[in-house]
């Protein structure tokens, strides 16, 4: 496809420079692999921790849904029906359809791992369809240069790079991988897991509780003769009891103890230690307890200033998809043999009351009209 390609005969001046000047030194000893970067190094540890820690799947899930839809827009109606239609029903994976579906992928992959991947699938007259990569199967590497990526797929360099699509969440300097959401989550998640899991023994010991049987014989001589042959046989009389389907009476004779193994111990009070390491979870997501069904006080004011830090949040996440949605559509575009600019719309992030954000709107025209009203006089 000639649309790709740069185009011919352009030159650089003597003075341009298209190298990082605060890279890895070129020379120096194991440089290679100091510019390879495995794109999920921890890829199985933050799927596992999604798969055991219900409330970090529900967090993922709804980022993504608050993250909310979007359209293109090129200025002309008709371009734009066609542009939104063609691609709001392409295919997506051969099980998807859609370019938001695709997006909504792309972004929980973004969040789970820290990177994300995907490719545009087109024969060179048509935007056939987008798939949503595995980064497992993607290796990334800086170029000569120092700046750019090379993408690597089995030890062989990708036939058209310019075709995929790959973003990074905070990556830390210098790195070309991104920084997962669930960074930092594993120590606080194990202790929770390993709270749960010593509920779960303790309820599955009161439901399959474990007795001491103990015989203590009197003082004459009878007793103590024929103590080994009556435990022996208690034991027999208990197990029989034990083992019986219905209800069974154990008759013993003597000074006997029956007691519950473990009774006397106190269950540690679990309630603290779980909301601590859920603050910590709930705070790394960044979404307010009560989207989780978390019943913690918190007043009206800390809730709206809540909202307004998730909106935040959510704009930086649709900074990050939107050159990713601009490039889907310059493609569509191209291959439709049209170069129309356009530019994404996102719908509006509505996590206040409406009736609230309508009144905060009509006090700041209020307040701009006497303030305009001041200045006449």
């Amino acid at each position: 496809m000639g649309r790709f390609r740069s185009k011919a005969g352009a030159k650089k001046g003597a003075g341009d420079c298209c190298a990082v000047q605060t890279g890895h030194p070129a020379g120096q000893p194991f440089c290679s692999w100091q510019s390879y970067g495995a794109v999920t190094a921890d890829a199985a540890l933050y799927r596992n921790l999604r798969e055991n820690i219900p409330i970090l799947d529900a967090a993922i899930g709804k980022l993504v849904r608050l993250t909310g839809g979007f359209s293109l827009d090129t200025g002309s109606d008709g371009l734009n029906a066609q542009l939104n239609r063609d691609l709001s029903g392409i295919n997506v994976g051969g099980n998807q359809q859609g370019i938001e579906a695709f997006i909504a992928t792309y972004l929980d992959q973004l969040l789970t791992y820290g990177s994300a991947v995907g490719e545009m699938i087109t024969d060179g007259r048509e935007l056939y369809a987008l798939y949503n990569g595995d980064t497992r199967n993607l290796e990334v590497r800086r170029a000569g240069n120092g700046l750019d990526l090379c993408f690597f797929s089995g030890g062989k360099s990708l036939p058209r790079p310019e075709l995929l699509l790959y973003s990074v969440l905070n990556p830390e300097p210098g790195a070309v991988a991104g920084t997962s959401l669930l960074r930092g989550l594993p120590f606080v998640s194990r202790i929770l897991l390993q709270i749960y899991n010593t509920i779960g023994q303790n309820w599955s010991h009161a439901g399959n509780l474990r007795y001491a049987v103990v015989y203590r014989p009197g003082n004459d001589a009878a007793d103590r003769a024929y103590a080994g042959q009556r435990a022996q046989t208690m034991a027999r009389s208990w197990q029989e009891a034990m083992d019986a389907s219905s209800v069974k009476d154990f008759v013993a004779v003597g000074d006997v103890d029956v007691k519950v193994i473990g009774a006397d111990n106190q269950v540690l009070e679990s309630e603290i230690p779980v909301r601590q390491m859920l603050e910590q979870i709930v705070a790394k997501t960044g979404l307010p307890p009560f989207m989780f069904g978390l019943s913690w006080s918190t007043t009206e004011r800390m809730s709206r200033q809540q909202a307004d830090l998730l909106t935040t949040e959510l704009k930086n996440y649709r900074r990050i998809l939107t050159p990713v949605i601009e490039k889907i559509g310059r493609t569509y575009l191209q291959c439709c043999g049209s170069g129309a600019p356009f530019q994404v719309v996102w719908q509006d992030i509505t996590l206040q009351d409406q009736t609230d954000t309508a009144q905060a709107h009509l006090y700041e025209a209020q307040a701009e009209k006497i303030k305009k009203e001041a200045e006449k006089l």
